[in-house]
């Protein structure tokens, strides 16, 4: 695997006034929380954090959800709650992070003088 490449998963869900995301550890881990719901949540999710993408879809720029903005869409501005609904209704995506390119110490590198 080439430095800093990896898989990841996130749950999007397309609501009323925006788009929202949450980041989950694994596929596999969702999948197996959505059939079988005594999984603690804590193994299924990164963070019991909720992103929203402004209705730029499941790959718009991620920034943290107002406790306004999840009032207006789930009834509540408690996160712990969106994210279930969340998990719930959205969709899951897995995505690859891009591998990380230059140099590995920038001391070595040409031109820095040695």
């Amino acid at each position: 695997m080439t430095r800093g490449e990896a898989t990841r998963a996130k749950v999007f869900f397309k609501g009323e006034h925006d788009d929202f995301v949450v980041v989950v550890d694994s596929a596999e881990d969702y999948q197996k929380w959505v059939s079988d719901r005594s999984t603690p949540l804590a193994q299924v999710v990164s963070s019991f954090k909720v992103f929203a993408t402004h209705r730029h879809g499941p790959h718009g720029r991620l920034e943290g959800a107002s406790n306004a903005l999840l009032e207006n869409e789930f009834g509540t501005s408690n996160e712990d709650e969106a994210v279930i609904k969340i998990l719930e209704k959205g969709t899951l995506q897995e995505f690859e992070l891009q591998e990380r390119q230059g140099f590995r110490n920038d001391a070595n590198a040409i031109g820095s003088g040695r």
